[in-house]
């Protein structure tokens, strides 16, 4: 038997040994993936608010009387209060994408939905950074017009910066600002690269094989 006799030997049998999926079985395959993937976004936005929700609660007394004496309570109450708002929308939206998908009859119809569910998560990262980084230049560039209520302040809730020489409390407290702040904001891109970064990878799959599938 030649080669060419060989390989269409190896096709057939190849082809006994596993079924041939038609274009519906794999529309509905990537259909029910994709529908999976967004739910799985919607669950973890839930559990995301959840988690700064009880993170709120947690917050120690010492904490809440420094907020309360630099006179920022009501400030940081409304900020929660707008950011509470957005997330909430952005969960909804995600619920909506998760109940179009589910829906979607067509190939052009499922990519679309697809794209417009990985731009919602981006503009939601987006929104979620922006915002922690905004909050964090902000707070302190208040704190460093008002500092000497601030060390007032610090003196009363804490013992931390006793220790510290009222001259170079400044110094102290700005860079322990700033080395935190850039630790929290390097473990929430962490938090959104590895979860929703997988997720939309997933997602990114899905389209390139439904864009095959249009050609």
């Amino acid at each position: 038997m030649d080669e060419l006799e060989l390989l269409k030997s190896k096709w057939q049998t190849t082809e006994q040994e596993f079924p041939v999926l038609s274009f519906n079985d794999i529309y509905k395959m990537l259909l029910k993936k994709s529908s999976s993937i967004v739910k799985w976004i919607f669950i973890i936005s839930i559990a995301e608010l959840l988690f700064w929700l009880t993170l709120a609660l947690l917050v120690p007394e010492s904490t809440q009387k420094f907020i309360e004496e630099m006179g920022m309570d009501t400030v940081f109450l409304i900020i929660n209060i707008f950011n509470y708002c957005v997330f909430a929308f952005f969960i909804y939206l995600f619920w909506t994408n998760h109940k179009k998908i589910q829906v979607t009859d067509s190939v052009k119809t499922l990519m679309k939905n697809i794209l417009k569910t990985r731009q919602t998560v981006k503009y939601f990262v987006i929104y979620n950074v922006g915002t922690t980084i905004l909050l964090m230049i902000g707070v302190n560039i208040f704190y460093y017009l008002h500092r000497d209520e601030l060390a007032a302040a610090v003196q009363k809730s804490t013992t931390q910066y006793d220790a510290v020489p009222p001259e170079v409390f400044t110094k102290v407290f700005f860079m322990g600002q700033i080395i935190g702040g850039i630790i929290m904001i390097g473990l929430v891109l962490l938090f959104y690269r590895i979860i929703y970064g997988i997720l939309l990878k997933r997602l990114k799959g899905n389209y390139d094989e439904l864009e095959k599938m249009e050609m």
